[in-house]
C-alpha cells in the first residue's frame, strides 16, 4: 500500500500576520483605487479578479505577483514604484533582529490609511480649477507652518515634523 503524503506549499501559515511590505503595497492599491473613485468590484473586473481577491490584496493577506502588480499599475495609471512609496531602502532603519521581519506598524500609524486622508484627497482632486487647488494647497501649508511655530513657542513641546510635498 502506497503512503500518500500531502505536499504543503511553502509560505506563511494562516496564523501568521501579513508581511509589512504586502500590507504597504495593498494600502497603496486601496489609496489609488479610492482616489480614482473605483469600487473593489470595478477594479477586480478591470484586472480579471473578484472583489474578494482585491480585498485580500488591499489587506496584504495575499501577495501581489509581479505581473499582477504591473497590470494594477496600468489600470490605476501609476508607475509600479507608486506602490512602494515611503519605502526608501537607502534611508531604512537598521533591522535590530538581523534578517528577522520587523513587527508591522499599527494600522492607524499610516496617515494614508485613514478615511479622513482619502476623503481629503478626493475632495482636493474634485476641484476642477487648478488655481483654486493650488491656493488650497498653499493654505494648508501655511496652516501647518503656523501650527509648527505655535508648537515651538510652547514650553516643553517639541515641534512636530511633517513631510511636505508639492501637489502633482
Amino acid at each position: 500500500m502506497a503512503v500518500v503524503q500531502s505536499v504543503r506549499r511553502l509560505g506563511r501559515s494562516k496564523s501568521e500576520k501579513p508581511n509589512p511590505i504586502d500590507v504597504q503595497v495593498g494600502s497603496r492599491v486601496r489609496l489609488r483605487r479610492n482616489m480614482l473613485g473605483l469600487s473593489q468590484e470595478k477594479l477586480g473586473e478591470a484586472i480579471g479578479l473578484t472583489f474578494q481577491q482585491v480585498q485580500k490584496y488591499e489587506r496584504g493577506a495575499n501577495r501581489i505577483g509581479a505581473s499582477r502588480l504591473h497590470e494594477l499599475s496600468r489600470v490605476l495609471d501609476v508607475p509600479v514604484s507608486f506602490f512602494f512609496d515611503d519605502m526608501d531602502p537607502v534611508r531604512a532603519p537598521a533591522i535590530p533582529g538581523g534578517f528577522a521581519e520587523p513587527p508591522p506598524e499599527p494600522f492607524e500609524s499610516d496617515p494614508l490609511r485613514r478615511r479622513e486622508t482619502v476623503e481629503l484627497v478626493e475632495a482636493y482632486y474634485a476641484i476642477d480649477d487648478t488655481a483654486v487647488r493650488r491656493r488650497l494647497f498653499d493654505l494648508a501649508k501655511a496652516l501647518a507652518a503656523e501650527g509648527e511655530r505655535a508648537a515651538e513657542k510652547s514650553p516643553g513641546r517639541a515641534p512636530k515634523r511633517t513631510r511636505r510635498q508639492d501637489p502633482t
